[in-house]
Formats: structure tokens, C-alpha cells, sequence
């Protein structure tokens, strides 16, 4: 069982807070160019002091970004490229709130003796680990029941491992209500759609003649089709986890990379719009799944908060499974700043089989 997690804010009446001067803007001279000694975020809880005494939290919060203060007054987390000229941007480097921004690291506390193996910042990475099945599951099935927002990001091994049926029943079951992915993880479970084939190879794992150009011709239907939508329509992909996306009107993004084939025409090849379209989707979320790939990964934790706020719970931690057969991948979103994520190191087959059947249990139950 895992802990019931609550959260504490800070202290704001002791000497030390309530001495500490307001947050210190400087205006930005020049569209996308920060003044020097910006303070840069993190995914923690943030608070900026006003001039008033109030401490207050910034809106969209992310690691890598810097707080700018709109002409309403509002606290934002905004990445550089996105500053304007004569915007209002906190500078100074401590965190402890002596200049005015206080970042919240030990917020998050279990109720009870011990905390569970999903407590904010607590798991350690091991693949000698039990994974706790029955709380992941009780996880997805509980934001499902409160309207919750789970981002799953994936990576093509869950399409050639067979997990892509298994991905295409939590869709279908209202699990998902975002996938991040890439080009290959949509061409392939396209071509299995189409041919029947993934990277060539039948489900069983055997090659095909002509298998190396299968992807090829999976892209060329749905170019000619002129998108994944239209191909959905016009029966060309009649199964397979991009139908489902369509079908239950799940939103995707498919940010490209250079070494893409073709790429779909649903692919987002301009990497500032790639991280805007993310970026939509990592505001809402309110739990993300990670599963067998590393950039994809690493790139939208950098992206997400660790933590979210409820209207009616508060702030809540953000709970951030990484799959992988690695412990490195996991050990590295860690190092890169996604404290909260929770490492499982094992193959995306088993990891989906195993919580889909772990939630229609819980579902049952």
C-alpha cells in the first residue's frame, strides 16, 4: 500500500520569510533575451513575494523557465524564447526565499509512518524492486473516476514488443487523454495496421520478404490519404493505437526528429512548435506514463511540474511512472530534474499486460 500524500505549504509567518524583501523584476529589452541574473525555475512549488507581503504562486510551472509578471499582475512561468520586450522578469539566484522567491522542496509529506514506493522523491531506481502493480492501476483508475489528465509517452518498442494492443485498450477504456510520441511510434503501429508488419517482422517476431520497405509504404497510404484523421476515415488504418486516438478523439502530438522516414504528415518537424503543442498537453496533466523511450521522455519531464493544483484538494504531487528495461533511462530523467518520477525497470510487454490486467481487477473489485 502507498501512503496518502498530503502537502504542507511554507511557513510564511517566521522572522526570516516575513523579513525578506519583494521579488526584484527587471524589464526585458529585447524579445527572447533575458536580463542578466535571471532566476531560473524549477518544477518545484514556487512562491514569489509581492510588494504587499503576499507570498504567491506563478501559473504553468516548469523547470527551465523564468517568472514574468504580466501587466494584470499575474505570475507566469515562461520559457525564454517566449519573453517580450518590456516584460517583467524576477532576477536573483537564491531559493530559500532571502530575495524574494521561495521554492517549496519538502512540501509533500506522507500521512503515517512510512511512505510508499510512490511518495514524492522517495523511490529509488533498482530492477531487483517489486513493482507495485495494484497502485499504478489504482492510480489510473482514480483519475479516471475524478476527470484527471494522463499523459502517456511512448516509444516504438511498446508497438514491436506487442504491447501496442494493450495501449490501444487503456485508450479505448478511457485511461489516456494524451499521447506524446514520435514519428516511428506511429509509423509502425500504422504498418501493422496496414501490412500487418512492424519494422518488417510479423507478430512473431519473423522477418518478411520485403519487410525493410514496409514502414515506406505505411507512410505513402497515409500521405496519400493526407493525414492520420483522413486515413481513419477513408478505412485505410482500420486498427491499432492511432484508430483509437482518432475514434475516441484522444489528442496526439508526434514531435519529429532527424532521423525520420518521410515523416507523417501529422508529424510536427519544427521543434519550438513540437514543444508547444507538448506544452499544452504537460499544463493539464495530472499524471504521466513514460514508457521505453529516452528523449521522449527526458524531453517532456523537463517540461512537466512535479507537482498540480486541485480545486478541491490543494496541491497534489504529479505522478510520474518511467518504464524502461534500463535502469539508466530512469536513473537519468531523475539526474535531469524529474524528481518525481518513479523508475520500474522492466519491458514494455510485461508493464502493459500486467496493468491492464492489475486494473480490471481494481476496476472489479
Amino acid at each position: 500500500m502507498t501512503a496518502t500524500v498530503r502537502y504542507l505549504p511554507p511557513d510564511f509567518s517566521v522572522a526570516a520569510l516575513r523579513a525578506a524583501p519583494p521579488a526584484r523584476t527587471v524589464s526585458v529589452e529585447r524579445d527572447g533575451v533575458l536580463p542578466e541574473g535571471f532566476f531560473a525555475t524549477t518544477n518545484l512549488p514556487t512562491y514569489i513575494k509581492e510588494r504587499d507581503g503576499r507570498w504567491v504562486m506563478p501559473r504553468e510551472p516548469r523547470m527551465d523557465g523564468v517568472l514574468v509578471r504580466d501587466g494584470a499582475g499575474q505570475w507566469w512561468v515562461r520559457e525564454g524564447r517566449r519573453v517580450r520586450a518590456g516584460d517583467a522578469v524576477v532576477v536573483g539566484l537564491a531559493e530559500d526565499g532571502t530575495e524574494g522567491v521561495l521554492v517549496h522542496a519538502r512540501g509533500f509529506v506522507p500521512e503515517g509512518e512510512a511512505a510508499g514506493d510512490f511518495h514524492f522523491m522517495s523511490s529509488q531506481v533498482s530492477r531487483e524492486k517489486p513493482i507495485d502493480y495494484a497502485a499504478i492501476a489504482r492510480m489510473l483508475v482514480e483519475e479516471k473516476r475524478r476527470g484527471g489528465y494522463v499523459l502517456w509517452v511512448t516509444g516504438p518498442a511498446l508497438v514491436h514488443s506487442r504491447a501496442r494492443d494493450n495501449l490501444v485498450w487503456f485508450i479505448r477504456n478511457g485511461y489516456v487523454q494524451a499521447l506524446l510520441a514520435g514519428n516511428a511510434v506511429a509509423v509502425h503501429d500504422i504498418e501493422a495496421a496496414i501490412v500487418g508488419t512492424t519494422l518488417g517482422m510479423t507478430s512473431q517476431g519473423e522477418p518478411t520478404a520485403g519487410g525493410h520497405a514496409a514502414h515506406m509504404r505505411a507512410i505513402n497510404a497515409v500521405r496519400r490519404a493526407g493525414s492520420i484523421r483522413a486515413a481513419v476515415a477513408d478505412g485505410t488504418i482500420t486498427s491499432g493505437i492511432m484508430h483509437a486516438c482518432v475514434v475516441e478523439e484522444v489528442p496526439y502530438v508526434l514531435a519529429g526528429s532527424l532521423r525520420d522516414d518521410g515523416p507523417l504528415p501529422d508529424v510536427l518537424t519544427d521543434m519550438v512548435a513540437a514543444q508547444e503543442a507538448t506544452r499544452a498537453h504537460t499544463i493539464q496533466a495530472t499524471m504521466a506514463v513514460m514508457i521505453a523511450t529516452a528523449l521522449h521522455s527526458i524531453a517532456v519531464g523537463n517540461m512537466l511540474p512535479a507537482y498540480y493544483e486541485d480545486p478541491q484538494r490543494g496541491l497534489c504531487e504529479l505522478p510520474t511512472i518511467c518504464v524502461d528495461a534500463s535502469e539508466f533511462l530512469v536513473s537519468k530523467l531523475k539526474d535531469r530534474g524529474t524528481h518525481q518520477a518513479i523508475g520500474v525497470v522492466t519491458n514494455a510487454q510485461d508493464f502493459m499486460s500486467i496493468l491492464r490486467a492489475a486494473v480490471e481487477r481494481e476496476v472489479a473489485a
